[in-house]
Order: C-alpha cells, then structure tokens, then sequence
C-alpha cells in the first residue's frame, strides 16, 4: 500500500459540491498493489446462484483507492462502504456514492471506491475524450497502474476489503471499521451479484452488500466485457443463492425491471435478502446526472429543485422527452444504507416491499389513473404527482434507454387534483411522504428538504 498520495485525485461524475473539509472530512488516495486470482466454476451459472468457484490463474495489479472518511476519528461510526466503481461510460465513477453522499456524510460513515475493473484505468474505444480513464486523465499520477483484466477484478475488489478492514497486514491509515459493506451499481451490480454469490463463500470479507440497478443475469468470472456478452447471456437468469452467508439488499427502478431484465431474477425475501423495487424511477435521473454534483447540507431547496428539474438536454444530447426527475431513488437509497447497517449489525432485517406491478404477460407495468405505476416502493412523487415519472425507454442515442421519461402534468390536469393549488398539493405530498417514513423507505432526516424542496418544484 501506498499512500497518501499528494495532489487531487480523479473520479469521473464525482460530487465536488459537498465541501468535504466543511463537513468534516478528508479525501485520501491510495496505491494497492498485490497478485489477483481469477476464479472458475463448471459448466453454466446456476440459475439459483449458487455457484462453486475454484481458482484458477493468478497475475500481479496495482490500482488505486479512494477514500473519503471523517478528519476525527471519533466521529468515524465504524461503518465503511466499499464501492465497485462503475466504469459503463469508459472511466471511474461512483454511483452509489453519488446517490448516498448526504446520508453517509451526514451520519459519520466512511467510504471506499476501488477501481476494481480495467476499463476505469486503460479506457475502451469509442469513449469521449471528456470521459477519461486514470492514465488518461493523469498519466503521472496514474501511469504506474497495472490491471491484468476483469477476470481479477472479483479478487481484486477482495484484497481492496481487506485493506480497508486491516485483515491482511495492510491497512489504511485512519480507518478502524467495525463493519464493511461491498456496493455497486448497474454494470457493477453484475459483478456483486457474481461477487455475493460465487467469490464470497470463499473470500468472507464484507459484511454485507448493496446492490443497486442489476440486471436479470451476472457478470461472467471470465472477464468478457459486459458490452460484449451475447443476448442470450443476458436472458440468464441468475437469482441471490439462498445461503447467502450475509445480508444483501437489492435496490431496483423501473428501467432496472424491465429493460435490465432483473424481473427473471425476482426471489422471495429471506432474513438474508431483501428486494425493493421503487415505483416511478429511472436507472439513473436528473440527480444522478447533474444534481448529485452540487448537493450538500447547505443547499437551497430551490436551487436542488432547479437541478432536478425536468430536462431533455442531458450529457450533450437533446432527447425527444425529458429524463425522468423523480427524487425518490435519492432519498430511498439513503434510507437503504441505513437499513443494510441496521441489519448488519443487529440482524433486523429492512421492511418488506411490495413489487412493482406487472401486467399478466409479465412485458409492461400496470399503471394508475395517472399514468404512474403501481405497487412498488411507495412515495410523495408517485402518490402525489405533478407528472408521470417512468423508468421505460425513449428514443435517443446511448445511454438515453436509460434515463426514463418525465411528463409533467398541464396546468387543467394540475387543477383537477389539486383544486386548492399549492397548499393542497402540499398536504397531499406531505401525507404520502409521512407515509413512506413511517414504512421504512425514507429517513425522516430527510423530511423537511424533501418538503422545502416540493414547495419550491410547485408550479
């Protein structure tokens, strides 16, 4: 291990609004070097996931970690979240981070991102240049990095645990975790599927994982890229195995079910596995996409409603809808992370939640008389609407399948529900989001943002 280095680290889509010093944190970089082993099993994954994997070959990697933790260690809660970062546009980034900062920021927790894949560090084909891989976007600081190819990575993200926990004589100074949870989303959630069900049994480094945006399939053990893997490889379905040895909470939108397929992998809660599936949202939304990067405490609930307002402009790309810009996957994964450590370290589960929808052919979701979905994860912006929010595909070019669609309410549609205008929109808003807090699926820490920043959205 080395480390710290000096000098600003790069992450791509990062949240630099947060002013990490102001609230009491520091942002370390870090070099892991070691030998990675990839791993084999026979013949297909199993449907019910319960792979048994054997080593197969070994090669030496070094990669980087970053760290964000508090500057006093008393006011570390003990708990580190450690992210696969996700590298689908080419280069580093940190979903979960992005959707969970305010919480984990808030409540004293530490945070991890392991540049666990090879893309992150060499960089593919056809990226744009403003999405640049760490030995692009820094060759000095980053040009000693060497990955031997995605067939590591599961190992790799392995020896990154232990460092964090000081489990292997290599520890990172300034954390001393009681608990580590694994987190990934999207193409990262693949591989904690793979991660959860065939590495771990055999690894037994983290505590717990969240597993954010997955689709109906997991990622190969072979290292073939995920935009490379066949039609039918994603038609696969590969469920969480039954004797998880810990807990794993599953966080799903509409894109997620649908388009990713992830209702193939559907599976009854345990007191091991938790699926919670939000009605309303997209795999990733206008928070995701902008609004994450300026967020922090001292925000004015009109300038997060700016941010989050609907667009169709996205990522240089004019859409022929706006992207959907419901809240609710923010403030639902923030509550997430609080439920997984709860029954991390207590053993009390999170609430169960009702599935999504699906009409009897099982390809489209059933809708209200508004146009939104039902079942699922309840909240104000589903229940209380200003516009139908979904997570299925528009037209338009890359990642735009998976941005959904906002289509905000007439000012006649508007009257009709809220006939007292505002006043009454907020009661009905309020009311819903009680709701959701007294069910388990936001924090009530978040109540009076979420109230400002509908008052502020209201028009």
């Amino acid at each position: 291990m080395q480390g710290p280095l000096e000098g600003a680290a790069f992450l791509g889509g990062s949240p630099v609004g947060e002013k990490l010093a102001q609230q009491g944190y520091v942002e370390e970089e870090f070099i892991l070097s070691g030998t990675a082993t990839s791993y084999t099993i026979e013949g297909d994954f199993p449907e019910d996931g319960s792979a048994s994997a054997s080593l197969a070959d070994s090669a030496a990697y070094t990669t980087r970690l970053l760290v964000r933790r508090p500057a006093d260690a008393d006011k570390f809660n003990g708990t580190v979240v450690v992210e696969w970062l996700n590298v689908s546009a080419g280069t580093d980034g940190s979903p979960v981070y992005s959707y969970t900062h305010r919480q984990l920021l808030r409540d004293g927790y530490a945070w991890v991102g392991v540049s666990a894949q090879k893309v992150g560090i060499e960089g593919m084909e056809g990226m744009p240049a403003y999405m640049p891989p760490l030995k692009k976007a820094n060759p000095e600081r980053y040009g000693a990095l060497v990955h031997p190819g995605d067939a590591f990575s599961f190992d790799i993200f392995s020896q990154a645990g232990r460092a964090v926990r000081g489990d292997s004589g290599v520890a990172i100074p300034g954390l001393k975790p009681s608990h580590v949870i694994a987190a990934g989303e999207s193409q990262s959630a693949f591989h904690m599927v793979t991660y959860v069900n065939a590495i771990d049994p055999l690894a037994k480094v983290y505590d717990a994982a969240l597993i954010q945006a997955r689709g109906g399939s997991s990622a190969p053990l072979d290292g073939i890229r995920m935009d490379r893997a066949s039609v039918e490889f994603f038609s696969n379905p590969v469920r969480i195995r039954e004797d998880v040895r810990i807990p794993v909470l599953t966080v799903q939108s509409e894109t997620d079910v649908l388009q990713l397929l992830s209702v193939i992998s559907r599976q009854a809660d345990t007191d091991r596995i938790r699926l919670l599936e939000i009605a309303g949202a997209a795999h990733a939304d206008t928070y995701l996409l902008g609004a994450a990067a300026q967020d922090h405490p001292d925000i004015a609930p009109e300038k997060l409603a700016e941010l989050v307002a609907p667009s169709a402009n996205v990522m240089g790309m004019q859409l022929g809808k706006p992207v959907n810009a419901g809240l609710q996957q923010h403030y639902i994964m923030q509550a997430a992370v609080v439920q997984l450590d709860k029954w991390m370290r207590e053993g009390t589960p999170p609430p169960i939640a009702e599935r999504l929808a699906l009409t009897e052919d099982g390809k489209g979701f059933v809708l209200d008389d508004n146009g939104n979905v039902r079942g699922g994860i309840r909240s104000p912006w589903v229940d209380a609407p200003t516009a139908v929010l979904s997570g299925l595909a528009q037209e338009g070019p890359g990642f735009a399948r998976l941005f959904g669609s906002t289509e905000p309410f007439d000012a006649a549609k508007l009257k009709a529900l809220y006939p007292g205008g505002k006043a009454e929109y907020l009661q009905h808003f309020t009311k819903a989001l009680d709701s959701a807090i007294s069910n388990g699926f936001i924090l009530s820490a978040d109540r009076d943002e979420i109230l400002a920043v509908a008052s502020a959205s209201f028009k």
